[in-house]
């Protein structure tokens, strides 16, 4: 559908002439129009929406969350003069820092309206879902005051207990698993193998399936169900749903819930029909940011709500049901790009809803395209662009013989082409010149060649104007990121430059860690282990200075209270001395409860280091109710750090802090997600990585050539999918392949267009296989559209040759 025909609909006249008529305010509706004619004609459509439901796909750097909250704004603006109601507009995106960041937009332009700040509200979807939830306890059964939200990986002692117990309840099925495909009965063997499935298999089967099913609403007895429609000798979905089970009763007897039980309990709420009617008739419409990152369960909640109760439309029926008459009374306008679906190989999320959404909008003509985007100079998008259409061809060209389907959803990309913006865009420097020719591609002899290349490109960017342009290294891996800070630092010092290294300082994840170092010490003194773990973390935070802590670990008690014929202590012991003894003090003294604040005051913490200090002696303090003891404590600390990643409160503007002028950062491609930076530099892009290669760990070949938690979660999507099988296991691991490489290519995709004015792309000829072994050197394939690219754009190619000459 033309953006054209969609304006039509709802035509600047017309809305000229119904704002004439029924604004109270005589220069509101010259307000609305001047905040509307600012905007570029994708988020026009936006912004034009008045009822029903919308579908917008945007392309990267089309500006979605300014056009999200023009549009808000409006909205609550022509809210605001049809009802004297107070139904509120109800935004939802999908972290806490874009939350905030659409918060301050939709403000910013509800005060041109000189309108109140007020008539919204933005929430991530987890937030909105224990809003609704904590409001009708009753109904939800989240008793707020009595549970304990845990984010469970597949070390958690609850998936490991799982395990256990399932594995004792069905020792049948446990000795098909041991036998795999041969067994010989050899002990050493069998010991091995039991290791592996209690360790790591069905740890991760099981991790894999309750996010799969229960973000999907499926039930462990639907698993079981589905379950008999395969023929596989594990009965693997089978297997899968006793995890699910025993995992679920293990929560429910501890009071524990997991972000996909807050969105359970919301839809438990509305689920009621007197409550549903009182949370629908308090919202006129939902809007959604990041569409292509829902779940089947997150988008059946914003359906609902979106849903006009005044009209009784209160079933639950799903989004393409919903949204197939032109009068429907779904207020629902979802925004996303399902080229940038980057998660949905380690969540639950699939781009593949928010593509039915679009197709099934399209249908009707609620679809509308934001394909301007400002961001990029033009060679970037050039090069987007040719990476998308390259990629799709190629992958018709090996998985269906070029002959493209009607319903082609399971391509990597959708086709949408970034397109420039045009002359007089209200943008400020939209699609500015490049730097160079905006696109530079080397194929360097080694990655120690790469980081010579990149550091001479980054002095030569920072020293013509070191304050105000940006700059960022996206890597595939925390691992890649590790070496290279470490190889760049002593060039940044050398020049000036500010380094900054998010995988290793954008973590609140150290303080349960340091926090349990010195109470471990604190509860044993004399060992000296933790001796020297609580010496290390004080080192770390500069509170004393660098010394040789083996020597001052070694023998704990003349480190901390030397006697009269002890040698004299240096001034440095001497200040590591009296701060320990001042722990150990604290520890007799203090009460339990005030222990984790006092060592987080100790270690001289930040703003955010505090508060995540405190939302941590919170959920520690919590946990241990009824059984308050420094065991009970150090146990469930251990327990967080060895298993669980512990969300940090974050109190800066990750944004800000990631993309400041005159910073060089280091940052993995997914965490770069709705960045930029004028200079964006891409190494290591290698076919092992990107799109990489799905493999079966040589410990646990003895069940197959594949992984039993990609299989299950394969087939979960495909009866999700609506196929009408499910597929067997060969078929369910080529399709995880797909999905995996249809990912890793939309990441490419995202990387490449956080840039500006320059991309720097790289494959050195020789890399590690593992980065875990940086220094094992091997040749190694580029990533395959990497040549793609150098025979498209010859004239970016560099030319080592002349550039060794030069130097």
């Amino acid at each position: 559908m033309s953006d054209s025909k969609f304006t039509a609909s709802v035509a600047q006249e017309s809305l000229h002439s119904e704002l004439s008529e029924r604004s109270p305010l005589p220069n509101l509706r010259e307000k609305i129009l001047a905040i509307r004619n600012g905007l570029r004609p994708g988020q026009q459509q936006m912004a034009d929406w008045q009822s029903g439901p919308l579908a917008i796909s945007a392309v990267p750097g089309a500006g979605k969350s300014t056009g999200m909250a023009a549009a808000a704004a409006i909205a609550i603006a022509r809210q605001y003069e049809r009802s004297s109601s107070r139904r509120h507009l109800v935004v939802v995106t999908f972290t806490r820092s874009a939350a905030a960041n659409i918060k301050a937009k939709i403000r910013k332009d509800l005060k041109k309206l000189s309108l109140p700040q007020m008539g919204f509200f933005v929430y991530t979807l987890h937030g909105l879902a224990l809003n609704i939830a904590s409001r009708h306890s009753d109904l939800s059964g989240l008793q707020l005051e009595n549970v304990t939200l845990i984010t469970p990986t597949q070390s958690h002692r609850f998936i490991r207990t799982a395990v256990e117990q399932w594995i004792a309840n069905n020792p049948g099925i446990y000795l098909r698993l041991l036998e795999g495909h041969q067994f010989d009965g050899e002990e050493t063997e069998r010991l091995r193998r039991q290791s592996v499935l209690r360790t790591e298999v069905l740890p991760e089967l099981a991790n894999t399936v309750i996010h799969e099913a229960k973000s999907s609403g499926i039930s462990p007895e639907l698993l079981r169900e589905w379950s008999k429609q395969t023929t596989d000798e594990y009965a693997i979905l089978s297997v899968a749903a006793g995890l699910y089970e025993q995992y679920q009763n293990l929560m429910r007897s501890r009071d524990f819930i997991d972000y996909d039980d807050m969105i359970l309990a919301a839809l438990r709420v509305l689920e009621n029909d007197s409550a549903r009617r009182i949370e629908q008739n308090q919202v006129f419409a939902v809007f959604e940011d990041e569409a292509q990152d829902s779940s089947p369960l997150q988008t059946q909640l914003l359906e609902i709500l979106a849903s006009d109760g005044d009209k009784g439309d209160n079933s639950c029926r799903d989004a393409i049901n919903r949204v197939s008459t032109p009068h429907s009374s779904l207020n629902l306008v979802r925004v996303g790009d399902p080229n940038q679906a980057i998660n949905s190989t380690f969540t639950p999320a699939d781009p593949i809803y928010f593509r039915q959404f679009c197709e099934e909008c399209d249908r009707i003509k609620r679809l509308a395209t934001m394909d301007q985007a400002g961001r990029s100079t033009r060679i970037i998008i050039e090069a987007a662009n040719f990476a998308l259409k390259w990629i799709n061809n190629q992958w018709l060209a090996t998985t269906n013989n070029k002959q493209q389907t009607p319903d082609n959803r399971q391509v990597p990309f959708r086709l949408q082409t970034i397109h420039p913006v045009e002359a007089g865009d209200p943008q400020n420097n939209a699609n500015p010149a490049p730097i160079g020719r905006g696109l530079e591609l080397y194929t360097p002899r080694d990655i120690h060649h790469t980081v010579e290349l990149l550091s001479q490109r980054v002095i030569e960017l920072f020293a013509e104007d070191p304050t105000q342009n940006s700059a960022a290294i996206l890597v595939r891996e925390n691992r890649q990121g590790r070496w290279l800070a470490e190889a760049l630092t002593p060039v940044c010092k050398e020049h000036n430059i500010i380094l900054y290294d998010v995988g290793e300082r954008d973590r609140r994840s150290h303080v349960p860690q340091e926090i349990l170092a010195l109470l471990q010490f604190c509860d044993r003194p004399h060992s000296p282990d933790y001796l020297k773990a609580a010496l290390e973390a004080l080192v770390q935070r500069q509170l004393i200075p660098t010394q040789d802590l083996n020597a001052l670990a070694s023998l704990p008690e003349e480190f901390l209270y030397p006697g009269p014929l002890a040698a004299p202590q240096s001034e440095t012991v001497q200040k590591a001395a009296r701060l320990c003894r001042s722990l150990l003090r604290a520890r007799l003294e203090l009460p339990l409860y005030q222990l984790i604040s006092f060592l987080a005051l100790t270690l001289n913490y930040d703003q955010a280091e505090l508060a995540t200090a405190d939302k941590l002696a919170e959920r520690v303090n919590q946990q241990i109710a009824g059984n308050s003891s420094m065991g009970g404590m150090l146990s469930a600390l251990s327990e967080i750090v060895s298993s669980e990643r512990f969300e940090p409160v974050e109190t800066e503007d990750s944004e800000e802090r990631y993309t400041r002028p005159g910073q060089l950062t280091i940052i993995t491609m997914h965490k770069a997600k709705g960045l930029d930076w004028d200079y964006v530099f891409l190494p290591f892009l290698h076919e092992n990585l990107i799109p990489g290669r799905f493999w079966v760990p040589p410990q646990s070949q003895f069940l197959g050539d594949f992984t039993l938690s990609e299989v299950a979660r394969a087939q979960i999507r495909a009866a999700l999918h609506g196929e009408s099988t499910i597929p067997d296991v060969t078929q369910a691991w080529e399709q995880a392949k797909h999905l995996k490489i249809s990912e890793e290519y939309r990441l490419l995709y995202v990387a490449m267009t956080r840039a500006k004015r320059l991309v720097w792309m790289s494959a050195a000829q020789k890399a590690p296989f593992t980065w875990s072994k940086p220094d094992n050197l091997q040749e190694q394939a580029p990533c395959p559209v990497f040549p793609a690219l150098k025979l498209q754009f010859p004239e970016c190619v560099a030319n080592l040759a002349v550039m060794a000459k030069q130097a």
